[in-house]
């Protein structure tokens, strides 16, 4: 008990800290540019009449290259994919370099004939593979004009190749999320997900209020204080949010507000069961009206499947046949689990530092809007839990479990779908990760609050995380 209250004060303060720190970088950093170019073409791309890719295509290919200026510099691919085809060399988009400090390029790939005879095919091989990638490019650049509109272009000189720690740093996050969510299996057994049969109305009012009420309060949120029109991907990312399962820590914190921890690990492997069904489909249905956005489902599901429905099948296998090893082992990946989350936030801060400059996007609203998400959420389900009449204990897990959602998964999707969803400027990390922080901080002020309004009776008093009958 000692250790787990000393986990919970370092948890606090690596919150605050990583607070000041976001703080200060949006105080010392410059702006990001061309995301309105960007727009401008991803608008383009979506013209039957394709008249501008068209001639940017001509453009680029007519320019005098022998004049063009070589370069070499980190950023990613981008590629915005149109319905018909452009030109007569059978393009069915056009792909963009986003360079790192936000400078974006157009990629002008040569005619056939020419890429033929000077040997430089594979220097366009397989984009496509790499688009969520942190590349290195080496090429030319040279400007070109369009209805006396400037556009800068970009022929490979390399084949762009993939940062070796941007590579270590994707592989090291696939692989912890997959153990994390393997030492949840370790503490799941059957009876966790039959319980829904014998607490079917707790359990179905928790899933209501995760599956529908809050991702109808992000929408709502983010279309009153105008960033659902403004900055969508920030939308974006309060609906991935909310589209992600109950994680560990809603359980933790259940825990320590002496809910119903037996609902509340119940709540988590359902809800976390129906994540492959739920988050794509809330993401795309929540995001169809919006132009700029495109959700790769398909990957949102192969990502659910490969890192947590087979690991959480693996973990309760061995939890079902060598038992007392999976509960020795569960210390571990609990550390595990606060670990990867604290590393993937980090690293992601770091390498992404220029993206809190923009004080427009990452002002005081939005921080007061993500972290009023998570206590609003907690609020609703309180409210809502009381008027359908649940006993006090079930009513804290249950806001537990909406307003504390799985946010590792959350970011992790995140760095495997922000580039091939066009999110110039990573904004749906920034929110994911920002809410993975101050979560810690908005479960534990909800405990004294609990103590106020859902006051305990003696028989579910016993122990922290007592265990109480529906009613």
């Amino acid at each position: 008990m000692q250790g787990k209250k000393v986990l919970s004060s370092r948890l606090i303060k690596f919150c605050l800290s990583g607070i000041i720190i976001v703080l200060i970088l949006m105080s010392s950093t410059t702006v990001l540019a061309d995301e309105v170019l960007y727009r401008d073409l991803s608008r383009a791309a979506r013209d039957t009449e394709l008249t501008l890719f068209n001639q940017l295509i001509r453009e680029g290919q007519n320019l005098n290259w022998s004049e063009a200026e070589a370069v070499e510099f980190e950023g990613n691919l981008r590629f915005l994919e149109t319905e018909g085809q452009i030109t007569d060399d059978d393009f069915n988009g056009l792909f963009l370099v986003r360079r790192l400090d936000g400078e974006l390029y157009i990629v002008s790939i040569p005619p056939s004939s020419e890429l033929t005879q000077t040997g430089e095919t594979e220097y366009y091989a397989g984009l496509d593979n790499v688009l969520g990638d942190k590349l290195v490019f080496r090429g030319i650049l040279i400007n070109g004009a369009i209805d006396d509109v400037e556009y800068t272009f970009i022929r490979f000189t390399e084949k762009p190749e993939q940062l070796l720690l941007d590579r270590i740093f994707k592989t090291s996050v696939v692989f912890m999320f997959f153990f994390v969510m393997l030492g949840m299996g370790l503490t799941l057994t059957i009876k966790d997900f039959i319980r829904v049969f014998k607490q079917p109305r707790s359990i179905i009012i928790g899933l209501i209020l995760q599956w529908i009420l809050m991702p109808l309060l992000a929408l709502g949120m983010a279309y009153a204080l105008g960033f659902y029109h403004s900055f969508p991907f920030i939308y974006a990312g309060l609906v991935l949010i909310c589209a992600c399962p109950g994680g560990v820590t809603s359980n933790l914190m259940t825990y320590y507000a002496r809910g119903d921890l037996a609902l509340s690990v119940s709540l988590t492997s359902i809800s976390t069961v129906l994540a492959l069904f739920f988050t794509p489909l809330i993401l795309t249905i929540f995001c169809s009206n919006i132009p700029d956005i495109n959700v790769p489902a398909g990957l949102i599901v192969q990502t659910i499947i490969g890192l947590v429905l087979i690991p959480l099948i693996i973990g309760m296998s061995i939890r079902n046949k060598w038992p007392i090893f999976a509960k020795k082992a569960t210390p571990f990946f609990s550390a595990l689990g606060v670990f990867a989350l604290l590393m993937v936030i980090g690293v992601g801060i770091i390498t992404n530092a220029e993206k809190f400059a923009d004080t427009e996007r990452y002002s005081l609203l939005f921080y007061v809007m993500v972290v009023s998400l998570s206590i609003l959420g907690m609020f609703l389900a309180l409210g809502v839990s009381k008027l359908l009449r649940l006993i006090n204990a079930q009513a804290r897990a249950i806001s537990m479990e909406v307003g504390l959602r799985n946010s590792t998964l959350a970011v992790t999707i995140t760095l495997l779908i922000q580039d091939l969803m066009g999110d110039f400027y990573s904004s749906m990390f920034v929110t994911t990760a920002i809410y993975g922080i101050t979560m810690y901080i908005t479960g534990f002020l909800m405990i004294p609050v609990f103590k106020k309004l859902l006051p305990l009776e003696n028989s579910q008093a016993r122990e922290p995380g007592s265990v109480s009958e529906e009613v």
